[in-house]
């Protein structure tokens, strides 16, 4: 069974940066695909970016963002070791959430990417709040 597991989540303060992890584990999994979502307190849990190896483990994977973390997110990853970051800059009160890691082993076209409901495995979430 494959499973999922966010790490890296606490307090920021705002302007500062942050950085979260996500590694897959406990069976034979190669993700197609990995990314990550985010619920905000009295929100709708949303998509944030996500990485894309079309071209198999070898091949560079290609990045998607949601508009509000465009410029400030970084995501990265390696396809071979089924892991993917998040690099977090220039954070605001607006991006405390619980973020959530997903992995689909299927090739998902870009226009399937934000979707929540295309991955098949999801992490329990880490929380990522900015303040004072």
């Amino acid at each position: 069974q494959v499973q999922l597991e966010e790490s890296g989540g606490g307090l920021v303060q705002p302007g500062g940066s942050n950085r979260l992890s996500c590694a897959a584990s406990g069976g034979i999994f190669r993700a197609s695909v990995m990314g990550w979502f985010r619920q905000g307190p009295g929100k709708e849990r949303e998509f944030v970016a996500a990485i894309r190896w079309s071209g198999g483990a070898g091949s560079g994977g290609r990045t998607y963002y949601a508009d509000p973390v465009k410029g400030r997110f970084t995501i990265s990853g390696d396809s071979a070791k089924n892991v993917v970051f998040l690099q977090m800059d220039s954070l605001n009160p607006e991006d405390t959430a619980i973020y959530y890691c997903a992995a689909d082993p299927g090739l998902l076209a870009s226009h399937e990417v934000s979707r929540q409901y295309e991955y098949k495995y999801w992490g329990q979430g880490t929380q990522v709040t900015v303040s004072s």
